[in-house]
């Protein structure tokens, strides 16, 4: 007998809504079970903002798929009628010398090199003219920029929410609220047993982000490991300098600092600047990560990294926020079968540049196993 669904997709954040989305939209059968309520706070979706930009320095192989997100992204806001996409622009800043890295190494080249092949339009800027364009940069003298305008950010919470509706208005059922205990196989396809029942499938497609460590358990040990970042928003003196057209989205790789910093300008009902660095030295979990945010966490990243570069800012916090990042050791995505399970797809972890991408993944995973 064929099983009640042609795919179950567990866990509904980025790569997963995408992918319930998207097959629907190609008539299959479609199952989407998520532990809360999507878009929530939980994971790895939210907080506002996510930058995008084409040309990739984290390896040219993933350029195609940020172009073909944007395309998906502006299809989705011509059916919805929602705003997902904010090309305002993307400035990156790197120079030479002991500094931050974004992701791997050579970030900055690998960009450069990516936005050539591809053609993708793009601007180096020395140290004058990005203080001539953006002001409210206090670059150093020996510092470059490079500038793609068609990069800007994405509004999470609405990406998500957009493909889930439209997975819904084309026939897919959603299992919300439901927490998935066990995958596997049988004689019948594949399964996903929760804490509620117990569904069957051709395939699933597990896009559960930070559970997938406890979902796996021991088959992918070490391999995955989640870490606590924190988002933070301060306050203008001046809040025209930061909006979008006087501000882009950017990534300032620091001179003398192990991580980088990034931010985006104000977007309208927002709280402020948003600029927040990667945490990376200690590993969580989604039930052990510490969800509160100090004022001290949002006062020391501010001293150490963001007064000297942003004079316009006075150091007031107005929020902060926590999300999670699952993370490979090299910062690439997982998207493989189960070793045990051959019928079940992994697709995560994106080590924190994933969100981009994740429309044209959702389309290529729903052409795979659909």
């Amino acid at each position: 007998m064929n099983p009640p669904f042609d795919t179950i997709v567990l866990g509904l954040g980025a790569m997963g809504s995408a992918t319930l989305f998207q097959l629907a939209k190609r008539g299959r059968r479609v199952l989407g079970i998520d532990r809360f309520t999507p878009p929530h706070a939980f994971g790895s979706s939210h907080g506002e903002t996510r930058i995008t930009r084409l040309a990739i320095g984290e390896g040219e192989q993933y350029t195609p798929l940020a172009m073909r997100a944007h395309e998906i992204w502006r299809e989705i806001e011509r059916e919805t009628g929602e705003r997902l996409l904010v090309e305002c622009g993307g400035l990156i800043i790197s120079g030479e010398g002991a500094r931050a890295t974004c992701h791997v190494p050579g970030f900055f080249a690998n960009t450069l090199a990516a936005a050539k092949r591809f053609g993708i339009s793009h601007e180096i800027l020395d140290a004058a003219a990005i203080r001539k364009r953006f002001p409210a940069f206090a670059v150093r003298d020996d510092e470059v920029g490079y500038y793609e305008p068609s990069a800007g950010y994405v509004r999470p919470e609405a990406c998500v929410a957009s493909q889930l509706a439209l997975a819904q208005h084309r026939g897919a059922r959603a299992q919300l609220g439901e927490t998935a205990l066990e995958i596997g196989e049988s004689s019948e396809g594949a399964f996903v047993r929760t804490d509620r029942a117990t569904y069957r499938a051709a395939r699933v497609v597990m896009t559960a982000g930070p559970w997938l460590p406890d979902l796996l358990g021991s088959t992918w040990a070490g391999r995955f490991t989640v870490r606590r970042q924190v988002l933070h928003w301060y306050e203008a003196r001046r809040a025209a300098d930061f909006e979008p057209g006087r501000f882009p989205v950017f990534i300032w790789e620091l001179a003398g600092q192990s991580q980088p910093i990034y931010g985006f300008p104000t977007v309208p009902g927002g709280a402020g600047v948003k600029i927040a660095t990667e945490a990376l030295e200690e590993a969580t979990t989604p039930q052990a990560v510490k969800r509160e945010v100090d004022a001290s966490e949002a006062r020391d990243l501010f001293d150490a990294k963001i007064a000297r570069g942003f004079p316009g800012l006075t150091g007031r916090c107005l929020a902060s926020v926590t999300c999670l990042y699952t993370m490979t050791a090299d910062f690439g995505f997982v998207i493989e079968p189960h070793p045990a399970f051959p019928r079940v797809l992994v697709a995560s972890p994106c080590s924190g540049h994933g969100f981009k991408h994740s429309a044209a993944i959702g389309e290529s995973i729903a052409m795979s196993v659909g």
